[in-house]
């Protein structure tokens, strides 16, 4: 599993490395690349979740999904007690978007391609659960983190998602095992293989635009990507270890939990006047840490689960 997910993270280095250099030449701008993450959030991604779904019911599966929605949460919380203790309004004036940014990964955009590389459709599955407990909460607590208040109606747009709509129709169709025709399928199949190099090309846009160097100097970044990317994941893999649960399960909810800082954060502070500068900054900076801190926990995983 280690030498899988390396050679997975290298292949979405370089794709990340490409996005990278064809915003510095003016092949894209900021513009394009919003384009392409609304494109990847509305469409590529609910559809690569609802695609997940079309297998043959087991009630193995089933379970799993079950347990991985309560993990999902659990894992949530301890982000949510770790940004309580790390990051308060007295050390940061931005303490809203470290403390976001710790507790709601980028477990869409990066973490379905590093388990469908591994589990293939059936992780994807356990880790639409956990992105199940990531849509809630950051719709809930993420929100009245940014803006300080969470309007029903704000709340709702959340939990209508395109991604929870995939997650939904997807296990309608697991539960009754309603068969599409062959040419839906397929013509589906084409559209999710686009996920990981368009969310890679994606952080590499991103990283473009941002002052990585200047962000380098920042000391709490160090601060924020440490909790993110290590503490909290090997608190749930403590946790994990114990627990009598399968470990593919295990293993797609670490994965999701040890993935970088959510571009959730970067959207929710461009929209509510936060400081998405810092966010994009936490964001750059821990999407390129987690480069070496993804194969260190899965490793990690291989040895205790």
């Amino acid at each position: 599993m280690f030498i899988i997910i390396s050679n997975q993270i290298m292949k979405m280095f370089l794709i990340l490395i490409l996005g990278f250099i064809c915003f510095r030449i003016k092949l894209i701008d900021h513009q394009g690349n919003k384009t392409l993450s609304n494109l990847l959030l509305m469409v590529v991604n609910p559809l690569l979740i609802f695609d997940s779904f079309l297998q043959e019911f087991t009630p193995e599966i089933l379970q799993g999904f079950l347990i991985a929605i309560l993990l999902g949460f659990l894992s949530h919380f301890v982000g949510i007690a770790a940004g309580k203790i790390f990051f308060s309004k007295k050390s940061c004036p931005d303490y809203n978007v470290e403390r976001f940014s710790c507790v709601y990964s980028n477990c869409g955009f990066m973490g379905i391609p590093l388990v469908n590389s591994i589990f293939g459709s059936q992780g994807v599955i356990y880790l639409t659960a956990y992105m199940l407990a990531f849509n809630i909460l950051s719709w809930t607590h993420g929100l009245f983190l940014i803006t300080g208040n969470a309007s029903p109606r704000q709340m709702k747009k959340g939990l209508t998602s395109p991604a929870m709509i995939g997650t939904l129709m997807g296990l309608v169709l697991f539960l009754t095992q309603l068969k599409l025709p062959a040419l839906l399928t397929d013509t589906v199949d084409y559209i999710t293989a686009m996920n990981t190099p368009m969310a890679m090309m994606i952080a590499g846009i991103s990283l473009a635009e941002t002052d990585l160097l200047k962000a380098l100097k920042n000391k709490r970044l160090y601060l924020v990507s440490a909790v993110k990317l290590l503490l909290i994941p090997l608190v749930m893999l403590a946790i994990f270890s114990i627990l009598p649960v399968d470990p593919t399960v295990l293993c797609t909810l670490l994965i999701a939990c040890a993935c970088p800082a959510a571009t959730t954060c970067t959207m929710f502070a461009l929209r509510y006047n936060a400081n998405y500068q810092y966010a994009s900054e936490i964001f750059a900076f821990s999407t390129v840490m987690s480069l070496a801190t993804i194969p260190l926990i899965v490793s990690l995983a291989e040895i205790l689960l």
